[in-house]
């Protein structure tokens, strides 16, 4: 019996802590650590669950939410069926909550046939108290920032719009404080 409880919490350590595997596959083992530079414009209207769209702009190397222009912004690239996308809900909240005058998370959901309804319930049943979209164009938006290997795949982006620190899998709140700090000190 002990050996049974040991193995299910090994195997649950490591979903938590490896993320999830995205259905967009790409067979280059080369991992992106920045957005690509392309030296290309991508403009993105990002619809939300609450019907309000959120407009973000790729240009260069920069990530632009022009909706919350003076704000750091925490781009989280997640699903509902991932348990390490599930596990930083609480972490978020309480970034949002600490950091809500400096501070702007727009959750991008990677998900298909997804209702807004069945993305509300979602939202209500976890207390999210940031951004959730629900479009079409989260897929290209994923694609565009050089695609989405493992989820929750998250962008932490300062003030002049630049890529501060990329996390992919399940992040200790303490590490995303201490880089939120740090963006604010710049």
């Amino acid at each position: 019996m002990q050996f049974k409880t040991l193995a299910f919490l090994s195997i649950l350590s490591i979903l938590l802590f490896t993320g999830c595997d995205s259905k967009d596959k790409d067979n280059s083992s080369k991992e992106e650590t920045s957005v690509k530079s392309n030296n290309r414009v991508s403009e993105f209207q990002l619809k939300t669950i609450n019907d309000t769209v959120v407009n973000l702009k790729l240009e260069n190397d920069k990530i632009i939410a022009k909706d919350y222009p003076n704000k750091i912004v925490l781009l989280s690239f997640f699903t509902t069926w991932c348990p390490p996308c599930k596990a930083e809900i609480p972490n978020l909240i309480k970034i949002q909550n600490d950091y809500r005058n400096d501070l702007v998370i727009i959750s991008v959901l990677l998900e298909e046939m997804k209702t807004n309804d069945e993305i509300k319930q979602f939202v209500k049943e976890h207390n999210i108290n940031y951004e959730v979209t629900n479009a079409p164009e989260n897929m290209d938006l994923a694609k565009a920032v050089g695609g989405i290997k493992s989820i929750p795949t998250m962008f932490l982006i300062d003030k002049r719009n630049t890529v501060f620190q990329k996390y992919v899998g399940i992040v200790p709140n303490e590490m995303m404080e201490i880089d939120i700090k740090k963006v604010l000190e710049k």
